[in-house]
């Protein structure tokens, strides 16, 4: 690590944290890498200055937010050979739990100057954004379909920042409660290259281990490293077996819950049956909304693949 380009969110977290990003550049500073702290304020901010970062030579950036920021950064360092640093300053830092980055900036800081860099594939998502548009996204920790992303879409951003995880989680479970439950047509690539169907009411393609804080291995088998996508396929529209399969997972004990299926995949498709694609058409009473690393993308059709050997990591350094 040479010359860095720190971008750092401030809207980030439960509140603005400016001494802790100044003692974690002079860490990075006391290694000997050049740095150019530059504020971003919006996911676009963030989008355009990553761009600028790769173009000017930086061998690493350095994304200093949450999850959201981690995301806006790899939609320009994938397919590049400069590498992604965390600081986490984020409220849940999920990707920043699953490596093992502390979540202390300065400690994150000299974890990265003293680090490895790895490849690793990420998740692709293709969907429609709320313009009717054709887009797609990169994505680390997970992206979903139903269930979870119309939680997003419900949800007040500020909520979290305002009154941290707990508030969230609390407003997410009333939602959660209320929501009609709408199904969508999936067809996917099995681990054995065998293409089937179903009908489901939530798609949870997982990237990650271990999320943090209460919620640990959601989905087992899931890692960076792995070639495909690891994913939870609800086919009950039954609050109760979700409830066991995400109370199975808070315990560390996944389980075998009927209508909800644990599938490794190359290719999922998603797509509103025929019927409720007209009757929606035109409005949102019957969207089925489309998310990726906790960021509201947009609706269906959609398609999730993997990217293969797509971005550098900085990661911390093997334990002796």
């Amino acid at each position: 690590m040479q010359k860095a380009t720190i971008l750092f969110n401030p809207n980030s977290g439960p509140r603005r944290r400016d001494a802790e990003l100044d003692r974690a550049i002079g860490v990075i500073q006391t290694a000997g890498v050049r740095t150019d702290l530059t504020v971003c304020n919006s996911s676009e901010e963030a989008t355009i200055h990553t761009r600028f970062a790769v173009a000017s030579g930086s061998d690493t950036v350095f994304a200093c937010g949450g999850d959201g920021t981690i995301h806006d950064v790899i939609q320009e360092l994938a397919g590049t050979q400069v590498a992604l640093a965390i600081l986490p300053f984020g409220t849940a830092n999920a990707l920043a739990h699953d490596l093992g980055i502390p979540i202390r900036p300065s400690e994150a800081a000299r974890v990265a100057v003293n680090g490895r860099v790895r490849r690793i594939p990420l998740g692709r998502i293709e969907y429609h954004n709320f313009n009717d548009k054709h887009s797609q996204r990169y994505f680390t920790v997970a992206a979903g379909v139903g269930v979870d992303a119309h939680l997003f879409y419900k949800l007040n951003r500020n909520l979290k920042k305002q009154g941290g995880m707990a508030a969230y989680y609390l407003k997410a479970w009333n939602l959660w409660a209320t929501h009609r439950m709408r199904r969508f047509e999936v067809d996917y690539v099995n681990g054995g290259g065998m293409r089937q169907q179903t009908s489901l009411t939530e798609l949870l393609a997982v990237r990650i281990r271990f999320f943090g804080n209460i919620l640990r291995e959601l989905v087992p088998g899931a890692h960076l490293d792995c070639p495909e996508l690891r994913a939870i396929m609800c086919r009950t529209d039954s609050r109760a077996a979700y409830l066991r399969y995400v109370a199975g997972a808070l315990l560390g004990r996944p389980q075998n819950i009927n209508g909800i299926d644990l599938v490794s995949c190359s290719e999922v498709t998603c797509k509103l049956p025929e019927a409720t694609a007209v009757e929606s058409d035109g409005g949102n009473k019957d969207r089925v909304y489309v998310e990726a690393d906790g960021e509201l993308l947009g609706g269906l059709p959609a398609r999730l693949t993997m990217e293969p050997d797509a971005l550098s990591l900085v990661a911390p350094a093997p334990k002796n």
